[in-house]
C-alpha cells in the first residue's frame, strides 16, 4: 500500500499493531460466585503487571518522565480504586467493565475540580485505567515483543509516543499524518524508516504480519512473497552501505567546489538527539524544539527542570552554537494540563508566540531558564511564529525585563545572547526588511511557511499532493527573505524540512543560503551535494 515516505530507510519485520479502538462496557453479568472470584483475581494480577511494567520503564527514563509514570503507579495502587472495582465485580460485573466504569467516574471527579493541577490528574487516571484494560486484553505496551525487528502500525502517533517507541522498533507506518507531521519529524530525528498517510487500508494489518517498509518511496508491503523480500533485503544492504560511505564525510568541512563555506546544523529535541547530531557531523544546533519538554507530563516544567535540560544540551554541544526555540505549542501540539480553546482553525489561532505573549508567566519562566543556561555554552534564542515587528518588539521587551530580574537577583547569564526569529508566516516573509532591523538572525521555517502560502493543511493526507515546498510562490518568498537578511547584515538560516532535502540543496545555495539545519540523519547526504556544487 502507498503512503508518504517521511523518513528514509528500509525495514523488514513483524507488525506490532497499536489499535486506537475505544474500549466499551460489555454489559455482560457474571454467572456465579466462582466467576466473581476469578474476575477479582484477573483485576489484581492486571494491577500487579501494570505496576511492574511502569516501574521497569521508570528505571529507563529521565527524572521528569519517571515522575509522570510514578503518578500512574500511585493511582493504580490507590486503595479506594481497588475497593470500588472489587465492589462492582462483587455485583457481578466483569473486571474490565468494572475498571472502565470506575475510571470513568474518577475522571469526571478530577475534571470537575477547581484546582488546575487536580484537573490535570484526569488524563493520568484515564491512562492508568486504559493501561489496565490493555493488560487484561493481552495488549499491554510491549507485550509479546520478543526479539527485535518490530514495525509499529497505528492510526497515528503523537510526538511523545514516537519518542517513546521501544528500542526494538525498527520502523513505523500510520494511517494518518503528512510529511511534516511531528511524528514524521521525530522519526527523522531518530533515524527510523517511516511511512505515514497510508489511509484506512492499513487497518487490515494484524499483529505478527510480515512487513516491508520503504521510508523513501513511501511503500508498505504486507506479507510479501519471497521475491519481494529478497529484493528489499538487497536494497536494505545497499542503503546501509551508502550510509556508511556518507558517514566518511563526517569530518570534512562543508565547502562548495568553488570554496564557499556552508554551515550544517541539526534540529534536535532531546539530549540523545544531541549525541546523534555530533555523530553525523553537525556543527551545532539550528533548532532545539523545547515543546517535547512540556508534553506528556502532568504539569508545566519548573524553571530548574528547564535549566537542567538546556544546560545538559549546551554542555554536550562542546562549545558549538545551540539555537533554542521558545515554546511552540497549540495547533497540533496541545498540552493536557493547559486547556486551550476549541478552534476551527488551530494552525491559524492561539499558538506559539501568541500564547507566550499572553501567558507571560510561562514565557518568563522559560526565558529565565534559557538565559541562566547560557553561561554553559554558546546559546542563541529564537521566537516562533512572529508575524509583525510589534510582536517581535513585545517579545524582546519581555526578554529585557527578565534580564533585569536576573541581574537584580545576582543570577549569572550571558547578556549578549543573540535573539532571532523564525520566518514561517507570509507576513513576516514579506516584511523581512523591517524585521531584519530588529532581529539578530533569521531562520526560515518552511514547514509552516508552505502550508500558509499554499493554504494546505500539512497534517491532512487527503491533500498531501498539494503541499509543495518547490512551488514558485514559496521559493520566491524564501529568496526574498535570504536577500533581505543579507542586505541588512544578519545571518539567515533554514530549519524547516526543506533544508534537509538533497534535491533542494543546490537551489538554496544559489539563493544565497549558507546555514542549513536539519534532522541529523540528513546531514551526510546534504553535505555530499554541497561538496559537488558551486555557488557562483
Amino acid at each position: 500500500m502507498k503512503g508518504i515516505g517521511v523518513s528514509p530507510g528500509i525495514a523488514i519485520g513483524r507488525a506490532w499493531v497499536l489499535r486506537s479502538k475505544k474500549a466499551r462496557v460489555s454489559g455482560v453479568l457474571l454467572a456465579d460466585e466462582d466467576a466473581v472470584e476469578r474476575e477479582i483475581g484477573i483485576y489484581r494480577i492486571a494491577v500487579a503487571s501494570a505496576v511492574a511494567s511502569l516501574e521497569a520503564m521508570m528505571g529507563k527514563v529521565g527524572k521528569a518522565e519517571a515522575e509522570i509514570l510514578e503518578v500512574q503507579v500511585e493511582l493504580l495502587r490507590d486503595p479506594q480504586m481497588e475497593e470500588d472495582v472489587v465492589a462492582m465485580i462483587t455485583g457481578r460485573m466483569p473486571a474490565k467493565d468494572a475498571v472502565l466504569k470506575v475510571t470513568e467516574q474518577l475522571v469526571q471527579i478530577f475534571v470537575n475540580m477547581d484546582d488546575d493541577y487536580m484537573r490535570a490528574r484526569a488524563a493520568d487516571m484515564q491512562d492508568a485505567g486504559m493501561r489496565l484494560v490493555k493488560v487484561m486484553d493481552g495488549e499491554e505496551d510491549g507485550a509479546g515483543m520478543v526479539g527485535g525487528d518490530w514495525i509499529v502500525i497505528a492510526e497515528d502517533l503523537s510526538p511523545s509516543e514516537t519518542v517513546g517507541l521501544d528500542h526494538r522498533v525498527q520502523a513505523f507506518a500510520t494511517q494518518m499524518g503528512g510529511a511534516t507531521s511531528h511524528a514524521a519529524i521525530v522519526a527523522r530525528l531518530r533515524g527510523l524508516p517511516a511511512v505515514v498517510g497510508c489511509g484506512s487500508d492499513l487497518g487490515i494489518v494484524a499483529n505478527g504480519d510480515l512487513l516491508v517498509v520503504d521510508g523513501e518511496m513511501g511503500v508498505v508491503f504486507v506479507n510479501p512473497d519471497d521475491e519481494v523480500i529478497d529484493i528489499y533485503r538487497s536494497k536494505k544492504e545497499t542503503y546501509a552501505e551508502r550510509q556508511q560511505l556518507l558517514l566518511r564525510l563526517k569530518d570534512r568541512e562543508a565547502m562548495t567546489a568553488d570554496g564557499i563555506r556552508i554551515q550544517l546544523l541539526a534540529n534536535i529535541a532531546t539530549a540523545r538527539d544531541m549525541e546523534q547530531a555530533l555523530e553525523q557531523g553537525a556543527e551545532g544546533v539550528g533548532l532545539l524544539r523545547t515543546e517535547l519538554l512540556f508534553m506528556d507530563r502532568e504539569r508545566l516544567p519548573t524553571e530548574d527542570e528547564q535549566l537542567d535540560f538546556y544546560k545538559d544540551i549546551l554542555l554536550r554541544s562542546g562549545g558549538r552554537a545551540v539555537t533554542i526555540r521558545t515554546l511552540d505549542i497549540g495547533g497540533d501540539k496541545p498540552l493536557p494540563y493547559l486547556p486551550l480553546p476549541k478552534e476551527a482553525n488551530p494552525f491559524l489561532g492561539y499558538r506559539a508566540i501568541r500564547i507566550c505573549l499572553d501567558r507571560t508567566d510561562i514565557f518568563k519562566t522559560q526565558l529565565r531558564a534559557i538565559l541562566r543556561a547560557s553561561v554553559f555554552g554558546k546559546c542563541r534564542l529564537m521566537f516562533p511564529m512572529i508575524g509583525s515587528v510589534q510582536e517581535l518588539r513585545q517579545a524582546k521587551d519581555i526578554v529585557a525585563i527578565v534580564k533585569e530580574e536576573l541581574t537584580a537577583s545576582g543570577a549569572a547569564f550571558d547578556p549578549g545572547v543573540p535573539v532571532g526569529i523564525m520566518i514561517e508566516i507570509p507576513s513576516a516573509a514579506l516584511t523581512a526588511d523591517l524585521l531584519a532591523k530588529e532581529a539578530d538572525f533569521f531562520s526560515i521555517g518552511t514547514n509552516d511557511l508552505v502550508q500558509y502560502v499554499l493554504a494546505v493543511d500539512r497534517m491532512n493526507e487527503k491533500i498531501a499532493a498539494l503541499y509543495d515546498p518547490f512551488h514558485p510562490a514559496v521559493l520566491r518568498l524564501i529568496r526574498e527573505v535570504i536577500g533581505q537578511g543579507h542586505r541588512q547584515g544578519i545571518p539567515v538560516g533554514m530549519c524547516g524540512e526543506l533544508a534537509g532535502d538533497p534535491q533542494a540543496t543546490e537551489l538554496l545555495l544559489e539563493m544565497g543560503l549558507r546555514e542549513f539545519s536539519m534532522a541529523a540523519v540528513s546531514i551526510p547526504a546534504v553535505k555530499e551535494v554541497i561538496l559537488q556544487s558551486k555557488c557562483i
